[in-house]
């Protein structure tokens, strides 16, 4: 069968891997359609260390083809969108309701996969870049089957990252101001689950003006374009400083907002925005950074600046618990009030793996949806 394998340091498409059958509390799923995100690039490219080879993708939707032993809430034929958490669903933290913190479902990666021979290691319990993929039962939640698979792919990433924080994690409030820093993907999401939660006014920042567009369709009522503001007072030389620059970007949102936001969302994975997502904001207010910088990267911001209490939040995959929060976007959807169709770009049969994977590196497409 086909799929996106990285040994090297490049991804390739093949046409031979193999895949094992469901064991116990296990599913396997025909994919139809998964969405390329970032964070496949960020193993790619090192940013996110993964062992290989590694059978790529996490954001996918298919149809169940079978099920193991124990498996009785979705049978082959159902329509499903796949979450990342492999949740043991019996830990402390699970009981909490908290399936993202899950140790036994963070570094654990399984080799369901072959290829010649050579186990294959699945990337993020999911590894949606291939025609079958295993998965553990609760990883697959049924969706109606008018959804198409092309959209339904979204959900289980950047849809329950990015509404997901905005729900789960800052619980912001009807009429509570919002900052989304960064309009991809994911950033998208945070802007319409802050227009869901009832937000106002939701600034969108961007250096990109072309994402403008986009940003006021998902829920942005404001955008500032980073790419056109600069600090101001500064003479030519400071312009062309980054210090300078996010300062004027800052300047430029609090000309909107001149006590600052309530919730300011880092979702590019900059350490300098990190500062900025911080400077945002008002007393009380909370940042919350959704971006993934390298590993070792370090941010600076001022320590004095949180003790008006503020707050810097991390959010693991949205703060989600996927079977019920799939569940929900897939009804908002059928409801109007979710947009899923709108987030693809463009799909690209797997075979054009490199050029969606290029298209997204340059910004070019919100989401780029491979098919099988």
């Amino acid at each position: 069968m086909r799929g996106v394998v990285l040994e090297g340091a490049r991804a390739e498409v093949v046409d031979d891997l193999e895949i094992r059958a469901p064991g116990p509390g296990e599913v396997l799923v025909g994919i139809r359609a998964a969405g390329l995100c970032h964070s496949d690039l960020s193993v790619i490219d090192g940013t996110i260390p993964f062992p290989r080879p590694v059978v790529l993708g996490h954001e996918g939707a298919g149809v169940v083809e079978a099920v193991g032993e124990g498996v009785v809430h979705v049978a082959a034929g159902d329509h499903v969108a796949l979450s990342t958490i492999a949740n043991c669903g019996a830990c402390p933290q699970c009981a909490r309701g908290r399936p993202t913190m899950c140790r036994r479902a963070i570094g654990r990666p399984e080799q369901p996969f072959s290829r010649g021979g050579k186990p294959l290691y699945n990337f993020a319990a999911n590894s949606a870049f291939a025609e079958r993929t295993l998965v553990k039962a609760v990883q697959a939640t049924r969706i109606p089957g008018d959804i198409p698979l092309t959209s339904a792919a979204l959900i289980g990433c950047a849809v329950l990252t990015g509404v997901g924080a905005v729900l789960n994690r800052a619980k912001v409030g009807q009429g509570e101001s919002v900052v989304v820093i960064g309009v991809g993907g994911v950033g998208l999401n945070v802007l319409q689950g802050a227009r869901i939660a009832g937000a106002a006014p939701i600034v969108a920042v961007d250096a990109n003006p072309e994402k403008e567009a986009a940003a006021r369709q998902f829920g942005a009522t404001h955008f500032v374009d980073a790419s056109q503001v600069t600090a101001p007072q500064a003479d030519a030389s400071q312009r062309e400083t980054q210090g300078a620059a996010q300062g004027g970007t800052v300047a430029a949102v609090k000309e909107i907002l001149p006590d600052g936001a309530a919730h300011t969302f880092e979702c590019v994975g900059s350490t300098a925005l990190v500062r900025q997502a911080v400077d945002l904001l008002d007393r009380h207010g909370q940042a919350v950074l959704l971006g993934m910088p390298a590993a070792d990267a370090e941010a600076v911001f001022l320590p004095a600046a949180l003790f008006l209490d503020k707050s810097i939040l991390g959010c693991r995959y949205g703060s989600s618990r996927p079977p019920r929060d799939i569940a929900l976007y897939a009804d908002l959807y059928r409801q109007g009030r979710l947009m899923l169709d709108e987030l693809v770009t463009r799909t690209y049969p797997v075979e054009e793996f490199e050029a969606a994977a290029d298209d997204a590196r340059h910004g070019r497409v919100a989401r780029a949806v491979l098919t099988f």
